[in-house]
């Protein structure tokens, strides 16, 4: 097309920005300026500090690589060693059947993914058990090919996946999966809970336990764990949630505020990290306001249990 006028703006078209010559003054008179391609900023919070989304992502990931090393060791010393109750309890809750395939998203160490093989490798046991006592005449060679079978394939279909978005964690969970014996059933991914690398529909059970507060949208987390669910399957989030007891509220901020920065700078010689992570908790959404949010991205029956005076809370919801 022939230029009519010298004047150039830059025109927005289905294919992004285009330059296109124009010779007609704008109604307001003058020569219409560029339009900027830069994207406003947005900002989030780290903590009780305002950064951008992008700065967020690499200040966590900071924050995990540092305390990867001493995670556990500061989980029990920060609860007193209840942090194991809970997620025993998540897995009480979920009561996972033979055959399930899991998710367990910012699971790097792998407390959930070993519970989970703990819990499956001992209710197939049972089973076996219950159908041998339940066969009054089979021989001693069916018997002990019975137990041999079950002792070369203890997880039968089962099996778990744990994606974390840290490299260091995950090395963290590696090395502790060979200590324990855990050898089989068990897979390590690296990925982003706002952009998981899986199929849809792929898992039955989608479990996250103290990582959703630290995703920069958390919408973004919920709506991928919906997609990566097969129909029927089964969110469960473990996280610090709101005290409802206000004594207990007053002296869980003295303690969390006063107390745990100090551990983690004796502990693991990081006294910021361990400040984030006290603050992350303040600003997740309490109780409700969560479940409200797992119900937008497509869950439902959402229900919720709130653990040792709301500390923490448990949040359950189903892909139907």
């Amino acid at each position: 097309m022939a230029a009519r006028g010298s004047r150039a703006v830059w025109r927005l078209s289905g294919r992004g920005w285009s330059r296109a010559l124009l010779s007609l003054r704008p109604p307001w008179g003058g020569w219409a300026r560029p339009l900027s391609t830069e994207k406003p900023r947005a900002d989030t919070h780290f903590g009780f500090e305002t950064v951008s989304e992008e700065e967020k992502g690499d200040k966590v990931y900071q924050v995990f690589e540092s305390v990867a090393k001493k995670y556990d060791v500061m989980n029990d010393s920060m609860s007193l060693g209840i942090h194991r109750v809970w997620k025993d309890l998540l897995l009480q809750k979920m009561h996972p059947f033979s055959g399930t395939k899991l998710l367990d998203v910012a699971g790097g160490t792998g407390d959930i993914a070993f519970r989970f093989l703990n819990y499956i490798k001992a209710q197939n046991q049972r089973q076996q058990q219950r159908k041998l006592k339940s066969h009054q005449n089979l021989s001693w060679e069916e018997i002990a090919k019975w137990y041999q079978n079950n002792r070369s394939n203890p997880l039968g279909e089962s099996h778990v996946v744990v994606c974390d978005i840290n490299k260091e964690m995950l090395k963290v969970g590696k090395q502790k999966a060979q200590t324990l014996g855990h050898h089989k059933g068990l897979a390590w991914v690296v990925g982003d809970a706002e952009e998981l690398p899986f199929h849809d529909n792929k898992f039955d059970v989608y479990t996250i336990a103290f990582g959703i507060r630290n995703v920069t949208h958390i919408d973004r987390a919920l709506e991928e764990a919906h997609r990566v669910l097969k129909p029927g399957g089964r969110f469960l989030c473990l996280e610090f949630s709101q005290v409802n007891n206000p004594i207990i509220s007053k002296l869980y901020d003295l303690y969390s505020f006063q107390v745990i920065p100090v551990m983690g700078e004796v502990i693991a010689g990081d006294w910021k990290s361990y400040q984030y992570l006290v603050e992350s908790i303040r600003r997740f959404p309490p109780q409700e306001e969560f479940k409200e949010m797992i119900e937008d991205a497509g869950f439902q029956k959402v229900t919720y249990k709130s653990l040792t005076s709301g500390i923490v809370a448990i949040h359950s919801g189903f892909k139907l």
